[in-house]
This record gives C-alpha cells, sequence and structure tokens, in this order.
C-alpha cells in the first residue's frame, strides 16, 4: 500500500480500509490546522494505476491461498472481509464525480465485499456537485462521509479561514440529507476563543439541529507553535479558552442539542473520552462533563495539552 505523510482518519473508522486517493488539502488555509505541514506540496491526486495497485494487494490479505494456509497453521483468525473503505487525504471529495465513480468501479472489482466508502470532505466540496451527481455518488456506495465543520460560529469561521458560513454548513448538508449520503461532523471546542466558548457552542447547536449528522465527534483544539493560530496569538489578536472553558463549552453544546445522533470525545486531543447516544445518554454525558469540570484540575489538563505532540 503507498501512504504519503502522517495518514490521519476517523477513530471510528479503524477498521475501515485506508485507500489513498488523495495526499493534502485542496484549501490549506485554516490557521489552527497543523496536519498536513509534513507534505512538501499542498495537495495531490494519486494516479488510478497506484489506486489499482494498492487493491490489488488488499485483494491478497483475504484471497492469497499461502496467507490464508500461514493463518491457519499459526492459529490465527481467517482474515475477515473488508466491508468499508475510507479514502484518506484531508478532502477526497473534491474529487471530480467521475473520478470518485471510477475509485468506486475499482474497489468494487477488486474488493467486492466493499459495501460502502467513506472520506473526509469539506462543505464546499459538496458545492461542487449536483443534486444528480451525489445521488449517484450514494448509489456508488458514498455513504458516511466526515465533514470538519468545527463550529456554527460565523464570526470563528471567518477569523479561521474555514473557506464556508454556517448558512453553507446548513444548506450544503442538507444536499447530502436528501441525497441519501449519512455524514459526521468533527466538533472543535475551544474555536471561538476565550470568552465566546458558549456562544460558539450554542450556535453549533443550532446548525446541527437543521441537519441529520449521524454522529458529532468533539476535539479540543490545541494550538501548535507552526499553526497560523498561534502567531495570531503571539500578535495578541487571538486568545485561547482555559481547558476547563472547553469542556464547559461541550456541555452547552450537548445540552442544546436537540436531534438523534452520536455524541462523542474519542481522539487524541480529548484528555477524557466518553461516547454516547442522544437523547438516551444525554442526562449521563451531561453528569460526565459536569463531573470533569467541577473535579479536574486546570492545570492538570493544560499538562495534557501541552505535552500532546501530535494529534
Amino acid at each position: 500500500m503507498h501512504y504519503t505523510g502522517t495518514i490521519w482518519r476517523p477513530p471510528y473508522e479503524a477498521s475501515s480500509l485506508l485507500l489513498e486517493v488523495t495526499a493534502g488539502c485542496t484549501h490549506h488555509g485554516c490557521k489552527f490546522c497543523t496536519l498536513y505541514h509534513d507534505l512538501p506540496f499542498p495537495f495531490r491526486m494519486s494516479p488510478l494505476e497506484d489506486v489499482e495497485r494498492d487493491l490489488q494487494e488488499a485483494q491478497l490479505w483475504v484471497t492469497d491461498p499461502v496467507a490464508l494456509l500461514t493463518a491457519q497453521l499459526q492459529g490465527l483468525p481467517r482474515p475477515e472481509r473488508i466491508r468499508r473503505a475510507f479514502l484518506t487525504g484531508a478532502n477526497p471529495f473534491v474529487l471530480k464525480h467521475e473520478r470518485l465513480i471510477e475509485i468506486a468501479a475499482l474497489i468494487r472489482r477488486y474488493l467486492p465485499s466493499i459495501q460502502t466508502i467513506g472520506c473526509f470532505a469539506r462543505v464546499t466540496d459538496v458545492t461542487l456537485k449536483s443534486d444528480e451527481e451525489l445521488a449517484s455518488l450514494h448509489r456508488a456506495g458514498y455513504d458516511g462521509l466526515t465533514i470538519g465543520m468545527e463550529t456554527g460560529d460565523e464570526e470563528a469561521l471567518r477569523f479561521m479561514n474555514k473557506g464556508y458560513t454556517a448558512v453553507d454548513i446548513v444548506n450544503q448538508c442538507r444536499r447530502l440529507d436528501r441525497a441519501g449520503i449519512q455524514y459526521s461532523f468533527f466538533y472543535l471546542a475551544g474555536v471561538s476563543g476565550s470568552g465566546r466558548g458558549e456562544v460558539g457552542a450554542k450556535a453549533t447547536a443550532d446548525v446541527c439541529n437543521q441537519l441529520h449528522p449521524a454522529r458529532i465527534g468533539v476535539n479540543m483544539l490545541t494550538v501548535y507553535p507552526d499553526s497560523e493560530l498561534y502567531r495570531e496569538i503571539q500578535r495578541g489578536s487571538w486568545k485561547e479558552e482555559s481547558e476547563i472553558e472547553k469542556y464547559r463549552e461541550v456541555l452547552v453544546l450537548l445540552e442544546n442539542l436537540e436531534i438523534p445522533t452520536q455524541f462523542a470525545a474519542l481522539g487524541a486531543s480529548n484528555a477524557y473520552r466518553f461516547q454516547g447516544t442522544l437523547p438516551e445518554d444525554k442526562d449521563v454525558l451531561a453528569a460526565t462533563l459536569g463531573e470533569i469540570i467541577e473535579t479536574v484540575e486546570e492545570d492538570d489538563l493544560r499538562e495534557y495539552r501541552v505535552n500532546l505532540q501530535h494529534l
């Protein structure tokens, strides 16, 4: 399998086949992001020949007789059939409809057991596709996109240079809803800045309550020295929330959500991890967050943040 730079995936894609069809990000402008700084280019598509070779290699995992016999002799379980592929890169969904269809066809040719295809997507990637193309992509297996909405706070979206507005999030994700394409949101606690966390949380809940995200995944903002946001802090033009503020913000978001969805904090940026289903688990999740806010010291949470070498 060919991979370029650090490969990122959501926690819930752990069992998916990671297939590199792009590397880097087409936007490459969010002030807080350093995820693709190790690449020597902003964005690149993988040649289809590389994608096909990777699929041929993956096919051997579950069909190679020697590998199956070796596993049997060593008492190892028979390799399970691969049910899902996750296309890597910051936003593979930016690829043209025809290219995504070609990739889906290759996946089906070599791994017909794969039922769905997911990837990261920007809101602007959806804008580039017609309703007919979105429906076609859903029929081809594209489902379960992960969208880094970060927040519904218009001021924060502008300052962080996300490249879209809260209205764009609502309009484009409604189109995904109509096409039948499920999606999950990444929410970035702390992105609104000191003193504005609860404002951002309420604005985000307002956006989410108009939509049908399958999951809202909470991440805690971690500011690294090579980010543009770090330079904004040094210039005095933005102030970071305290760690306790971030947890209060997440609690406000939880309290204001009125839709059925999964709510989780599972990534490395979270010093404390939790997950549950809304609305059934709202009280339990709120109690967990309340206990963190009341019993955990700011210094302990901050120590976790400053020692977090990598997301």
